[in-house]
């Protein structure tokens, strides 16, 4: 939402198809995330949300440096010392539950995973219109409950399945005119 609204403050113009496809894919995404039985805690959607936001941000500014990758990995750099205090805050409280693998795991996504992630995205945002890289990133929450299903074990559910076909549904619909 965030990259799609700025794209349009700055003069984007979307075709009534793509707009048809949008609310197809954000009725998936609305469905996935409703209150049910399987879906997320609402304040974890909440959570998501902003996220998502901030990831927007995060990659329109990123259009404007020069070398996205080597910002990247600054970030990654600068942003260590807090959350190693908040590693430490954590451990001191007692409020950390941490195995020798788990953190582990964690340092690998988050550093090696995350940091491929950024730089693969980076490549192909500088060939993207940010209206289209907007469209594109509606595809992560099927990504990622695809990702959970195959990795973690999790269960499929119905619920995903048809949310899963809306958003990539509705995508396809949104950026099918476009290739043209």
């Amino acid at each position: 939402m965030t990259m799609l609204s700025v794209a349009i403050a700055r003069g984007e113009r979307l075709p009534p198809i793509v707009w048809i496809g949008l609310a197809v894919a954000f009725g998936g995404l609305i469905y996935l995330v409703s209150p049910g039985l399987s879906a997320p805690a609402p304040v974890g959607a909440a959570l998501m949300a902003a996220a998502g936001a901030f990831w927007g941000a995060y990659s329109l500014a990123a259009r404007g440096v020069r070398s996205p990758t080597a910002a990247t990995a600054g970030n990654f750099v600068r942003a260590t010392p807090l959350a190693a205090a908040a590693l430490l805050v954590c451990w001191a409280t007692g409020r950390i539950h941490a195995s020798t693998a788990g953190v582990g795991f964690a340092a690998l996504s988050g550093a090696i995973t995350s940091g491929l992630g950024y730089i693969f995205w980076y490549l192909a945002l500088e060939k993207l219109p940010s209206s289209r890289a907007a469209i594109v990133q509606l595809t992560v929450p099927v990504i990622a409950a695809i990702a959970g299903i195959l990795i973690l074990g999790e269960q499929p559910s119905w619920r995903l399945a048809f949310a899963s076909t809306a958003i990539l549904g509705g995508v396809a619909i949104a950026l099918i005119p476009r290739m043209n």
